[in-house]
């Protein structure tokens, strides 16, 4: 069941009438049931995993906080570690390891067999198996205090509006939430019926649109023409940002209608001026998870010059993996973690801080930072690395202009996102639309509504980060 289908628009008016009737510990559990219905809808099976994490993970946290020694301590969040990422290992990274490896030996003459599991990637493991990670974490280093109410804390684990794409919360901001009764206030439903309509408009009528456009271009460079490239190379850039920001706007919407506030996952990133400012801006959630439970423990920029550029490099490597379990996630990462690294080798340890500049240079420096990481996307999207050259031979070689379609999709369905982002970016409006006068405001509601009806796509598109 996903957010772009009918099925989903039933469920949750549904589960919202029920909700807005029960009193507070009865909607905990009316949220509880849907959430376990919600994931079930896709496969049942894998709702163990899910139990799993939370049984451990409970009984970790109680743990931790009970024992004195830390060394005790370290051993149960140990077991929680392990635990998860054990489940995290097996479905989403064995096949993968497995494969590279026998690739490795086979080219060095060594010929050597393993068993392959048949097994399919559990939606949203990746997002869950981390906020979980965060709670027990955040006990062991005495930032938390542990959740004695299973049920509360099954309902942190697996609500259904972030649980298979996120954002990913940490549990000091959410349970609260969870564990007190809500106030629906009219902020509440102003907020929260604008996230969803636009939401819809970013997934819907701007990422579906441009599909099809990605995907003959990655799934055939060989066949594309220069011009299909070029459109394909600006296409997969918005349509990543409209499905994934699109999925987080309607998942924070949702929430917020029930009175509980999700994270900002996108604060307009193609308005960024550098990789650091990118990170800043993009998948808040993860980047801020990885630096509080990866890049800082790793020893962050507390050492060497040397030492931060490469724990900066494994960061971002080990958040391309995240992303999936192949080579081209992993040259993606590192694409962002050199460009980090390099970033803060001109700019901060070498003290050349760029100078005032006017706003035509900030533009200039926004247009060429986004070019750069369209060229990311190119390694994210390319099913092969390989397929990476020829890509780029077409597009140098092989010009046709015979991407129209895509060029005028683009133009009509992503400038208008970024003229109202370029609004918000000079006005420092979290909710851009909202801050309008109300003769404005409707007449963008009228003309979303419009788009979603007239123009979304015919047929529903996966998101794309329910594959991680």
């Amino acid at each position: 069941m996903y957010f772009n289908s009918v099925k989903f628009v039933f469920f949750f008016v549904a589960v919202y009438s029920g909700y807005l009737l029960l009193s507070f510990r009865l909607q905990n559990l009316l949220l509880l049931a849907a959430s376990y219905f919600f994931y079930a809808s896709w496969n049942w099976k894998f709702l163990s995993l899910i139990l799993i994490s939370t049984c451990v993970d409970y009984v970790a946290g109680l743990g931790i906080e009970r024992v004195t020694s830390q060394i005790a301590k370290r051993r149960i969040l140990m077991v929680s570690l392990v635990a998860n990422l054990g489940l995290l290992a097996v479905f989403k990274y064995y096949n993968f390891f497995i494969d590279s490896l026998l690739s490795l030996t086979g080219s060095m003459g060594i010929e050597l067999s393993a068993p392959a599991l048949q097994v399919i990637l559990p939606v949203g493991i990746s997002f869950y198996t981390f906020q979980t990670l965060s709670y027990t974490i955040d006990i062991y280093r005495g930032e938390l205090k542990a959740t004695k109410n299973f049920l509360d804390f099954a309902l942190f684990v697996a609500y259904f509006p972030q649980l298979v794409a996120g954002p990913i919360e940490r549990a000091s901001v959410l349970l609260p939430q969870l564990a007190t009764p809500r106030i629906i206030k009219q902020r509440h439903v102003e907020v929260g019926s604008w996230l969803i309509l636009s939401g819809y408009f970013f997934k819907c009528v701007l990422s579906d649109n441009l599909a099809p456009f990605v995907k003959q271009v990655f799934e055939t460079p060989d066949k594309s023409h220069g011009a299909e490239v070029l459109v394909g190379f600006y296409a997969a850039a918005f349509q990543i940002y409209g499905d994934f920001a699109g999925y987080s706007r309607i998942a924070r919407g949702i929430s917020m209608l029930m009175g509980i506030d999700l994270m900002q996952n996108f604060n307009r990133p193609y308005f960024a001026e550098n990789p650091s400012d990118f990170w800043r801006r993009w998948h808040i959630s993860l980047s801020t998870w990885l630096r509080d439970y990866l890049y800082i423990p790793l020893g962050g920029n507390r050492g060497s010059r040397w030492a931060t550029y490469r724990n900066l490099l494994l960061t971002m490597l080990l958040g391309g993996l995240w992303h999936g379990a192949a080579w081209h996630f992993v040259a993606w990462g590192a694409f962002h973690g050199i460009a980090l690294g390099i970033h803060r080798f001109l700019f901060i340890d070498h003290g050349r801080h760029p100078k005032p500049h006017n706003r035509q240079m900030q533009i200039w420096k926004i247009v060429l930072f986004f070019h750069f990481t369209c060229v990311g996307w190119l390694i994210f999207f390319i099913p092969k690395l390989g397929d990476l050259p020829i890509l780029w031979n077409q597009l140098v070689h092989s010009w046709e202009w015979n991407g129209l379609d895509g060029f005028l999709t683009i133009v009509v369905f992503g400038v208008p996102v970024l003229l109202v982002e370029w609004w918000a970016e000079r006005n420092n409006a979290t909710y851009a639309v909202l801050a309008w006068r109300p003769s404005l405001r409707l007449t963008m509601y009228v003309i979303t509504l419009a788009a979603l009806i007239l123009c979304g796509s015919p047929e529903s598109e996966e998101f794309i980060y329910f594959q991680f």
